[in-house]
């Protein structure tokens, strides 16, 4: 039997980020990729405009239809849109015993809202208690927080906080730190820390989106976190390293790169 995957999570209609991306990833780590939207966007790499947050009864209906006939061994959410649909999504997913990461996108790359301040409380509360991974950027970290972050051991600080909030395992993004990148891993009561050299590029677009999605596919073939998130950190640097460089604006990564 194949290996299955679930994204929930908005469109991107240039492929870079969202359910695309997550699919191309599931693909490259060959794992069968369902998915269900949540929000449908107008944008490309160089603006967002029109967001439209799918009904959330559509949204529930999409994940029962998936669930009861091809069952996924990982899911994994990216923007969410509304209060609503995160409940939504939250009863949907009520007693499917697969690992959760979330991927708690709150913006576009060009700063366009696409979760409303109703639904990041609604992440923490209906979500988070769920969650096998949770996987903000640094202003992610932030907002759900409220700690300020500028080093490796904020982050750790900021993990801590949202193990209290009931996510099972964190890992933390450093990219928009100052230099050299570092990711921060709490995965039990263990910490793991994940450097890796900057690339000087405009090309990243979809790399939270990319990098959720390649730890859902490794989850879903078996692995555990520290390994999931291990090797996902690999093809994200590869992906970033390799980009096409398609597109005026902020251009997606390597969906093609190695999985080693």
């Amino acid at each position: 039997m194949p290996f299955v995957a679930l994204t929930i999570a908005g469109s991107d209609p240039s492929g870079g980020a969202g359910i695309q991306a997550d699919l191309k990833t599931f693909h490259q780590f060959g794992v069968y990729g369902e998915a269900v939207i949540t929000l449908v966007t107008v944008q490309n790499t160089t603006r967002t405009g029109r967001v439209e947050v799918m009904p959330p009864e559509l949204v529930f209906e999409q994940i029962r239809a998936v669930i009861e006939d091809i069952p996924p061994a990982a899911v994994k959410t990216g923007s969410l849109g509304s209060a609503e649909v995160v409940r939504a999504i939250a009863c949907a997913l009520q007693g499917c015993p697969v690992p959760l990461v979330v991927d708690p996108v709150l913006t576009t790359k060009h700063g366009i809202a696409l979760a409303s301040d109703s639904a990041w409380e609604a992440i923490r509360r209906d979500l988070l208690p769920h969650t096998a991974l949770v996987t903000p950027n640094v202003p992610e970290a932030e907002a759900f927080t409220g700690i300020p972050i500028h080093s490796p051991e904020d982050m750790r600080q900021a993990a801590l906080r949202l193990r209290e909030m009931g996510a099972r395992d964190v890992l933390i993004k450093g990219g928009h730190l100052s230099g050299a990148p570092v990711d921060v891993l709490l995965a039990g009561e263990d910490w793991h820390e994940f450097p890796a050299p900057r690339v000087e590029t405009r090309h990243t677009h979809g790399t939270g989106c990319t990098y959720s999605a390649a730890i859902a596919a490794c989850l879903a073939r078996g692995m555990q976190v520290q390994d999931a998130v291990a090797r996902a950190k690999q093809y994200i640097d590869e992906a970033i390293r390799t980009a096409p460089g398609l597109g005026q604006g902020s251009g997606p990564v390597n969906h093609h790169a190695k999985t080693r």
